[in-house]
């Protein structure tokens, strides 16, 4: 008889508890879905238009010759007449680097053309980092000169052979994302509004990434390429609803 007692009590009290907890967690749930649908989350987008302060400028070129030590001369000749051009135009030492020579002897290539004309090709690369890239950009619509003294250029160097680049990303920030911010808030304003409520505190908020874009967003463009650049940001930031 007191086993079936203890049996029968402690049975109802775990159906109590059971019906207790039933009750518990589905309002427990209930209550954190309504405390989470008073909440708007928007986005605030801050752009600002920059210009490049870096520019980095490769000058490929190179010579043929059957003779390597004719081709030898040959880029050197080049190479003295690039010096000089940058000289002319204000470019200091500090901002030319030269590098190395590269050969390739055709006749070392087994698949190579059995009527080849010149058995020694020469290449080299001038760098130019400065940070005037209007003195870059000038300077680079002007190069055909060097072309008419004979400097034979690599295709992409007589291209578009400057990267020009916006290296003050960290100054401008404080500032974006403080826009971005003051953005987000005013289109929570309009919803609270629409919505008749009022816009709390901020409950969570994400910074987005910076985007360095070209100004001139035309099919194609390249940001690199472009002196004038767009800053973007699109910050995403939840608020609470009152």
């Amino acid at each position: 008889m007191e086993n079936n007692y203890l049996y029968s009590f402690w049975g109802r009290v775990i159906l109590a508890l059971g019906i207790t907890l039933g009750g518990f967690f589905p309002g427990y749930f209930y209550y954190q879905s309504k405390l989470n649908a008073n909440t708007v989350s928007v986005k605030g987008l801050a752009e600002l238009d920059v210009k490049a302060d870096l520019a980095i400028w490769d000058i490929k070129f190179n010579t043929t010759n059957n003779n390597l030590t004719v081709a030898g001369q040959q880029m050197t000749k080049q190479l003295s007449l690039i010096n000089s051009y940058l000289k002319e135009r204000g470019f200091t030492d500090g901002e030319i680097t030269v590098g190395r020579v590269e050969t390739n002897d055709l006749m070392t290539n087994p698949y190579r053309d059995q009527n080849i004309s010149s058995r020694y090709i020469l290449s080299q690369t001038v760098t130019v980092h400065s940070t005037n890239v209007d003195q870059v950009e000038e300077a680079l619509r002007q190069v055909g000169v060097l072309v008419e003294k004979g400097v034979v250029f690599d295709g992409q160097s007589y291209g578009s052979p400057v990267s020009y680049l916006f290296t003050g990303l960290n100054t401008v920030k404080p500032k974006m994302l403080e826009e971005a911010t003051q953005n987000a808030k005013k289109a929570a304003d309009e919803f609270a509004k629409s919505s008749g409520t009022r816009v709390g505190k901020i409950k969570q908020a994400s910074q987005g990434v910076f985007s360095i874009l070209p100004r001139e967003q035309t099919p194609g463009a390249m940001e690199s390429a472009q002196i004038n650049k767009k800053v973007r940001v699109v910050s995403t930031i939840t608020y609470w609803l009152e």
